[in-house]
């Protein structure tokens, strides 16, 4: 057996097997090569906002294998965000409320129960997203009891009289964010209920991290040790 490289979980010395695949001398790991290779070049390719569909081309993969892995790299960025908002929480932070309507339905004010509530926090010119409970589970109570135009209406007046109370400058990372998020999320033709909570931690991520040091902190934590072999 060869020695080339290191491992890529502990950096010790390779050896290359029979199959093609390497072994690490020390913590045993085996993996191919040409699948980390691929990994690796996903990872780039959703850090530059590439969409699943042109990276499947670009790398010549089926289009599921590739949304197989943008889901699992959506996974890793919410797990980093909560990961550096634990670290930063107690420093100062401002917080606002931002409701979230897919542009096709914002003519609609019933729609208000198809919507995305979640808090936004600022710290350190970085920003933390909290989802909150989903205003479609009151829906069929609302129809039910005959109070979904009252609601409606109260609702829609709330939104346009409210201000922003809790922050002190307008033009800050949380308004910045949410510019962004509008941008980013429109890119999508349309993103489910159960998925939402990922692409919104995405969104996360990328804001609050410059793009050339994206794919070091994803690879650093899709490569960590684990029991199965790539």
């Amino acid at each position: 057996m060869k020695e080339q490289n290191r491992c890529l979980y502990c950096h010790h010395p390779l050896y290359t097997l029979g199959d093609g695949m390497v072994k690490c001398s020390v913590c045993k790991k085996k993996y191919s090569t040409k699948r980390v290779a691929q990994i690796k070049a996903l990872i780039q390719l959703f850090c530059e906002d590439e969409n699943a569909l042109n990276a499947s081309k670009t790398l010549e993969l089926s289009y599921a294998t590739v949304l197989k892995y943008y889901q699992t790299f959506r996974h890793l960025c919410a797990e980093y965000c909560e990961a550096q908002y634990e670290i930063y929480r107690t420093a100062e932070s401002q917080y606002e409320e931002y409701l979230y309507i897919e542009k096709s339905k914002r003519r609609d004010k019933a729609a208000i129960f198809d919507s995305h509530n979640f808090l936004t926090f600022s710290y350190k010119q970085h920003v933390y997203t909290l989802l909150m409970p989903s205003l479609g589970m009151f829906k069929q109570q609302f129809l039910e009891d005959n109070l979904e135009g009252v609601y409606v209406k109260e609702f829609s007046k709330f939104m346009r009289t409210s201000k922003i109370i809790k922050i002190s400058e307008h033009d800050n990372a949380i308004t910045k964010f949410w510019h962004y998020f509008e941008q980013f999320i429109t890119t999508f033709k349309g993103v489910s209920n159960e998925h939402f909570p990922y692409y919104l931690k995405e969104a996360e991520f990328k804001f609050n991290t410059p793009m050339h040091r994206r794919a070091d902190i994803l690879e650093q934590l899709y490569f960590r040790p684990t029991g199965s072999d790539i």
